[in-house]
């Protein structure tokens, strides 16, 4: 699986901070994910009509805690942090993937996707394509990898967060299923528009995307953007944001942060800091 072997360091350029505050952060990164979620989950994926489906995931610095239950792989980075002493190994990425993927997710039920552990091991922009008649859609048939420090400070640039609520506890957004083949074909599509985009360092063209991908998560599962839980109006929060500026979505389902894709000042959003491949 995947591209790109060893361990990564943080980039020469990446912000550094006081040793204590490095240290309360923790060194494993964080990650977003773009367009295309939910094309990881197998019982997603087994839909699609035009295999592979892609999403984005992009590795970003550590250099703020997110808000647990946020949609930004918290969990999964406890579990690293836990299994591997708060750093990333100097091992294979594709044979990390699978070792932090087991860690969480034995037992479980219902599995987190493959996409939250490679978000926090492959360094830069990612495109991950699923298809399910490889390994049951489990982990990526290919993964797709930009390291540009071009693209990734433009997309620094161009994103934007805004803190919006956290999961609510007791939420569970798979009680509605609308698995439609013909939407869940344009979930992956979203995933490769969007890794298109970020390539070609085109704005519109990304939030277009984004606003794609959350007309499908609304489409095919309605629990992620409305739910008795929820107490803030996701939908209308999102669709001010999207008339505004190029594109939005969240960041994971049931709120969490909502991303705004914008060549301007988004008033109260903060940034985040692409980690790309050490040359």
């Amino acid at each position: 699986m995947g591209i790109g072997w060893g361990w990564v360091k943080p980039g020469k350029d990446a912000v550094k901070q006081p040793d204590s505050v490095e240290r309360a952060l923790g060194y494993i990164p964080n990650r977003l994910q773009l367009a295309g979620g939910w094309i990881d989950q197998p019982f997603v994926s087994r839909h699609n009509p035009k295999p592979p489906g892609s999403m984005v995931v992009v590795q970003i610095e550590p250099n703020f805690r997110p808000m647990d239950r946020s949609g930004i792989a918290s969990g999964t980075r406890a579990v690293a942090a836990r299994l591997w002493k708060r750093r990333l190994p100097n091992r294979p990425r594709d044979e990390l993937v699978r070792e932090l993927y087991h860690a969480e997710n034995r037992g479980k039920a219902e599995p987190s996707g493959s996409q939250d552990m490679i978000g926090l091991i492959y360094p830069g922009v990612n495109r991950l394509d699923y298809d399910y008649r490889v390994e049951g859609g489990v982990f990526p048939a290919h993964i797709e990898s930009c390291n540009r420090l071009e693209v990734a400070r433009w997309l620094e640039r161009s994103l934007h967060l805004l803190a919006v609520e956290p999961r609510p506890a007791g939420y569970h957004p798979l009680a509605e299923q609308r698995l439609e083949p013909r939407w869940v074909a344009r979930l992956g599509q979203s995933g490769k528009d969007c890794y298109e985009a970020i390539c070609w360092r085109d704005l519109e063209g990304l939030g277009a995307s984004l606003n794609r991908n959350m007309k499908c998560w609304e489409t095919l599962l309605p629990l992620t953007v409305r739910h008795p839980l929820i107490q803030v109006d996701l939908l209308g929060l999102l669709q001010a944001y999207q008339k505004r500026y190029a594109g939005a979505m969240y960041s994971g389902c049931g709120g969490g942060y909502l991303i705004v894709v914008a060549d301007e000042p988004v008033p109260g959003a903060f940034k985040v800091k692409v980690r790309v491949a050490s040359a």
